[in-house]
């Protein structure tokens, strides 16, 4: 099987109704996150970690990403006889990150249907596998994290983050068969929003699986025999499961702060967190907030 992980397919149909009226006209994989759209801290982390196609699944009223990351021709050519030339470039650059494929996606609601929608263009290779609403801020990428533990074992591969007991309820959690090292383990499987009395530990801490898998070839038998759970989705985590029910999957911790922006606290959360990491803007900014933070005393 092959080390080297190329492909990346972008899960990014999701109608955005937390975000309504914003969402009326534009995707919430566009929202921006200080200068950027949520989408292109995705496609950047999957580029890092050498991925040369993106294989985005979309739906209606998603044009604008494909605009986003398509070169336009006039505005860079203004950028560069006003002088902005540094502007110009970071502008080919977006255009310039990968061969971009845009799919709609068709069959039932769950977050497998766009990887059966891609399987076509996947051409038995492994994979990764990201939503474009939900990144990390870190200092090593995620994908490059993922890619790390795929290499070693050539399995699939799933990010973790420790959450508080009070929240295992709202993920599906890592039910770990055996430690590898302090961020990787050996999957049992996943637990779909288990009970208090019924989340797997392990010394002392909940692992939680969030969007960014690594996925092999022999994984999309699994995918492609799901039935639709009681919802009428179709979920990875089945798949996932069945699959370990045969052969390893392994979770791996990732190091760095979860952002899954789909909603609003956590999109502002986000804002916040990238802000404060800009040197550019970061001491202003705090300053603002801890005025704020002041007055509110």
């Amino acid at each position: 099987m092959s080390h080297h992980v190329t492909k990346a397919v972008i899960c990014a149909a999701g109608l955005g109704t937390r975000f309504l009226p914003m969402t009326k006209a534009m995707p919430k994989e566009m929202l921006p996150i200080i200068d950027k759209p949520i989408i292109q801290y995705v496609v950047e982390e999957a580029v890092a970690a050498g991925v040369t196609d993106v294989i985005i699944v979309g739906s209606a009223n998603k044009r604008t990403i494909e605009d986003h990351f398509d070169h336009q021709y006039d505005l860079e050519s203004k950028l560069r006889s006003v002088g902005k030339t540094e502007l110009a470039e970071r502008m080919e650059q977006v255009a310039e990150l990968a061969n971009f494929i845009y799919l709609r996606q068709k069959g039932p609601y769950g977050n497998a249907t766009p990887i059966l929608n891609a399987a076509h263009l996947l051409a038995g290779e492994p994979f990764l596998v990201l939503f474009a609403d939900d990144f990390f801020n870190s200092a090593v990428p995620r994908s490059v994290q993922l890619l790390e533990t795929y290499r070693r074992f050539q399995k699939p591969v799933i990010s973790l983050v420790p959450v508080d007991p009070g929240r295992a309820k709202s993920y599906g959690i890592a039910d770990i068969k055996h430690p590898i090292d302090d961020h990787t383990f050996e999957l049992a499987g996943l637990l779909e929003k288990p009970e208090p009395d019924e989340t797997p530990t392990h010394n002392g801490h909940i692992y939680a699986s969030v969007a960014g898998y690594v996925f092999t070839p022999d994984m999309m038998k699994y995918v492609e025999e799901l039935q639709p759970d009681k919802t009428g989705e179709l979920v990875l985590a089945n798949a996932i499961n069945a699959y370990s029910k045969h052969d390893q999957v392994y979770g791996r911790v990732i190091d760095g702060r979860w952002h899954d922006a789909g909603n609003k606290e956590k999109y502002l959360e986000a804002i916040v967190d990238v802000a404060l990491d800009d040197p550019s803007i970061a001491p202003a900014f705090r300053r603002f907030l801890e005025d704020k933070l002041r007055s509110h005393e």
